[in-house]
């Protein structure tokens, strides 16, 4: 067994987008080479209403799959195929938009105004960016909890793991996305399929990652250049980059420690992206805008 070490760590940044929603960027809009088959990561945290509840209303997207993931709060969501739902803490929302869909979505804050939840954005091989699209709802009691002796816990959303499989299927990357929390003072592993990309976002307490016996170096925003050995400690809004290996090793703090583990296998694939599309080639890219310009991005179904 080998220990993926850690190939960045990456400290999530302040953006705007939608109709003027507040939140904290981990990765996305840049070289996606080291997240194949994943494109970005929004963390949209946030207790003031004002800074959300605009939302994002009617857009497009095409070639790309969209997981949305809620623990506070409730998002409302509608489309071109007619669906309409919300769904709130604990439920996700996984959007396959293929050749090409239009929604909304709209968070709402709890009784105190919280919201909190994430977006990931997975790319479709170039085989299936014009497949019909589709939505998935699954609600927070359809997504199995597996606990162990020491009492760390994963919420398995997406694919399997210790012998549980999570209620999202029929996905072009067959990601496999954790909800994870480790007690405070505990070392756990989590096995992670070498020929996968890898990555931890950490939303709650803090921990060591890698070899977690090693000493504690200082805390940078990001690994490799200047010939230093990767900081390993990761804290909230935190995202740890995995190079290769067949598991992944944390040790939590004081408080413990609660991560998303997302992996997937990459496409190794041409991306072409701009805004909500994400195609292979230019041409394919100036297409889609086309059809919107012309009204026939919708597809028949």
């Amino acid at each position: 067994m080998s220990i993926r070490p850690i190939k960045r760590l990456i400290q999530s940044k302040p953006a705007v987008e939608g109709a003027g929603v507040h939140l904290r960027r981990a990765f996305g809009f840049g070289s996606s080479a080291d997240f194949d088959p994943f494109l970005l990561l929004d963390d949209f945290r946030n207790d003031e209403p004002r800074d959300y509840q605009a939302g994002f209303p009617w857009h497009p997207h095409r070639g790309i799959e969209t997981i949305t993931y809620v623990l506070a709060g409730a998002v409302e969501h509608g489309d071109s195929l007619g669906n309409r739902g919300v769904i709130g803490t604990g439920d996700v929302q996984w959007m396959t938009a293929g050749s090409g869909i239009i929604h909304q979505e709209m968070p709402k804050g709890d009784a105190q105004g919280r919201m909190h939840g994430f977006q990931l954005w997975a790319n479709l091989p170039a085989a299936l960016k014009m497949t019909p699209p589709r939505y998935q709802e699954v609600k927070a009691a359809g997504i199995p909890t597996v606990t162990d002796g020491d009492g760390a816990s994963v919420r398995v959303v997406c694919g399997s793991f210790w012998g549980i499989t999570g209620p999202v299927d029929g996905i072009a990357a067959e990601p496999v996305y954790l909800d994870v929390s480790v007690p405070p003072n505990r070392r756990k592993t989590f096995p992670v399929e070498t020929s996968r990309h890898a990555f931890a976002y950490v939303f709650e307490g803090a921990g060591r990652f890698c070899n977690a016996s090693e000493p504690l170096p200082a805390r940078t925003e990001s690994a490799g250049g200047s010939g230093a050995a990767p900081p390993t400690e990761a804290g909230n809004r935190w995202l740890v980059l995995f190079e290769r290996g067949d598991e992944v090793t944390v040790e939590a703090g004081e408080h413990g420690i609660r991560f998303l583990l997302v992996s997937g296998k990459p496409l190794r694939e041409p991306v072409a992206w701009y805004g909500p599309i994400v195609m292979n080639t230019q041409e394919e890219l100036r297409q889609a805008f086309r059809e919107l310009e012309e009204g026939v991005f919708l597809k028949p179904r």
